[in-house]
């Protein structure tokens, strides 16, 4: 597993192409796996061999502190599309490119692909389990004071990292207590998530509050249509025993 607060990479036999508007710009057999100093996900970098760079443009003034140390940035240029600061080349890593993905404020590239699966956000760290378990365990969440879901039959989906998340079956969830949302997340293991939040709007609770996969990836199947509620948020009961809540990558906004 690559050491924390070190720059990493590892060789990968994953199948990877990237597009932008129908347009292939990287498609290898043998890309390395990156893993950058306090960045909370692996990326990808590329053979420079595999990559469309007629459509890269060397950036003149390349922006200050990113991606260890790199000093060679390249602009995306597709059709009359550019995007600034796409591209980079890092230092120990010379012959390769690495694509801004995760957490970028602009598209890059709009679709990739490991094998002939599309994946989302970040490739898949295989230093991380997710497991979607089938469960007897009673489960309660309250909010404000009201129990919006209970049952006896949930779903635990345990992810590396991460809390526990309690995926409970919609005849089980107060769906009067809840309204949906226009939010959709991504994400590489599980795949696209609805939102709802509270009806009522209690100033306490923040919104997109639950979340429910519809049609997720083979891997979480048994997730499908299961709301979950935010830990960080809510009150959580499982057996009989009040879980704290958690601070996480996603919600730091919200106190343990």
């Amino acid at each position: 597993m690559p050491a924390a607060r070190a720059f990493n990479w590892e060789p990968s036999e994953r199948w990877v192409r990237g597009s932008r508007d129908g347009v292939t710009v990287v498609d290898t057999r043998g890309p390395l796996l990156v893993w950058e100093p306090e960045h909370p996900v692996p990326r990808y970098a590329f053979p420079a061999a595999d990559v469309r760079t007629d459509l890269l443009r060397k950036v003149k003034r390349p922006p200050p502190g990113r991606h260890e140390g790199a000093t060679t940035y390249y602009d995306l240029v597709i059709g009359g599309l550019t995007v600034p600061n796409a591209a980079w080349r890092y230092p120990r890593l010379p012959d390769h490119i690495a694509f801004a993905w995760f957490r970028h404020p602009e598209v890059v590239l709009d679709h990739w692909y490991e094998e002939d699966e599309e994946i989302f956000v970040h490739p898949r760290d295989p230093y991380r389990r997710v497991d979607a378990l089938p469960s007897s365990r009673h489960v309660v969440v309250e909010i404000g004071g009201r129990t919006v879901a209970e049952t006896r039959s949930p779903v635990l989906l345990f992810e590396t990292g991460l809390p526990t998340r309690y995926y409970i079956p919609p005849a089980d969830v107060r769906a009067d207590l809840l309204e949906a949302t226009a939010t959709r997340t991504r994400c590489p293991y599980k795949g696209v998530a609805s939102y709802w939040s509270l009806r009522d709007g209690d100033a306490d609770v923040p919104a997109d509050v639950a979340w429910a996969y519809p049609e997720p990836i083979p891997a979480a199947a048994a997730i499908k249509d299961h709301v979950a509620f935010c830990n960080e948020a809510v009150g959580l009961v499982v057996d009989g025993v009040k879980q704290y809540r958690p601070i996480t990558l996603f919600r730091p906004d919200l106190a343990g």
